[in-house]
């Protein structure tokens, strides 16, 4: 049976999504962290309103919930364009795709979410859109079938992606622009929280915010949503305002320890450590192991447990490392070295 985690950077729950887009920066200028990405986008966009020309294409990339969607917003605000959203999924087939292309107007900019799922024909179809804004698009079919060649308007594709390794070479090199964006630091989150307690006209205590920064993963979007569960504690055990103990009783409430880590993330290191004595497992083993998709552990899971350098990937699986096995008080036991001696030395041999 999957676990139930507080800690998500899933979007698609509508009712956090429509209080993230609430919380949502609108300008470059709003934006907090993230400053290597936020300079260059600045160039950029100076330097393409005095050409007057659209933005080259953009791809973001990195781990959910870091600002992607909120990044191509901004952008589209900042060049005064409209917007017009889809995911790859979304868009099974040409005709999907040609819907959007066909109604865009010059500048417009067209943001494609989760862009390394988009399926081979439409991708292939998207090339020339991307680099001559044109599409050759065939109707009807059989004897009857004729392709047309559709001139488009000039406009910014922006792609993101959580993984950026599954994007095919001809799609990534037509991006004109390629941003990484890395996990947020705590003061930075601590500013986010502060900007998103005042548009929620929170009354918080010295130090609460920051509290929360520390167990919020390094993602702006998780840090959001927990601040929503303290203010709910807040309202409904005290008196509407954070103090440090209904902080601490709210994130308690939520088993969320003091590194942020959630009971989904001890549940993937117990069984590590446990079921699979420490490792190296296979992710699909785990992934069956604690009832979750594959692609959960890796999108959600394993990013923020590899930065904490509590999990380590090898070409035999994953291991446990002893500062996981400290922080759970869990017994710690060494694979001898021989163990070891294929994973530093492999010599391609599978």
């Amino acid at each position: 049976m999957a676990i139930d985690r507080v800690i998500t950077s899933d979007s698609r729950n509508e009712a956090e999504e429509n209080f993230n887009v609430s919380l949502r920066p609108k300008q470059l200028c709003e934006c907090i962290g993230q400053a290597k990405v936020i300079d260059k986008l600045k160039i950029a966009i100076e330097a393409a309103k005095k050409r007057n020309e659209p933005l080259e294409h953009i791809l973001f990339y990195g781990p959910p919930g870091l600002g992607k969607t909120t990044l191509a917003n901004v952008v589209a605000n900042e060049m005064g364009a409209n917007i017009r959203c889809t995911s790859g999924p979304a868009l099974t087939k040409q005709g999907d795709l040609m819907g959007l292309l066909s109604n865009i107007n010059t500048g417009d900019t067209l943001f494609i979410d989760e862009i390394h799922r988009l399926s081979t024909p439409v991708e292939e179809f998207l090339y020339p859109a991307m680099e001559e804004f044109r599409v050759d698009f065939t109707v009807d079919s059989g004897l009857h079938a004729k392709t047309i060649n559709f001139p488009l308007k000039r406009f910014t594709l922006i792609g993101a992606t959580t993984r950026a390794g599954l994007l095919s070479a001809p799609l990534r090199s037509r991006f004109g622009m390629l941003y990484h964006l890395e996990f947020y630091n705590t003061a930075d989150l601590t500013l986010i929280l502060k900007r998103s307690a005042k548009l929620l006209q929170l009354n918080c205590d010295e130090g609460t915010l920051n509290l929360i920064a520390t167990r919020s993963r390094g993602t702006p979007r998780i840090a959001n949503r927990l601040l929503k569960r303290v203010r709910d504690y807040a309202q409904v055990k005290g008196q509407g305002k954070l103090t440090t103990a209904i902080v601490e009783s709210s994130l308690k409430m939520e088993q969320i320890d003091g590194l942020g880590l959630d009971e989904l993330d001890r549940s993937f290191l117990r069984a590590l450590a446990g079921v699979y004595e420490g490792g190296p497992a296979g992710i699909e083993a785990i992934a069956a192991t604690l009832g979750e998709e594959r692609d959960t552990l890796e999108d959600v899971v394993e990013p923020y447990l590899l930065q904490l350098g509590f999990v380590r990937r090898t070409k035999r699986g994953r291991e446990i490392t002893k500062q996981a096995c400290e922080h759970l008080g869990l017994k710690y036991s060494k694979k001898p070295a021989a163990d070891d001696e294929p994973e530093l030395f492999d010599s391609g041999q599978q």
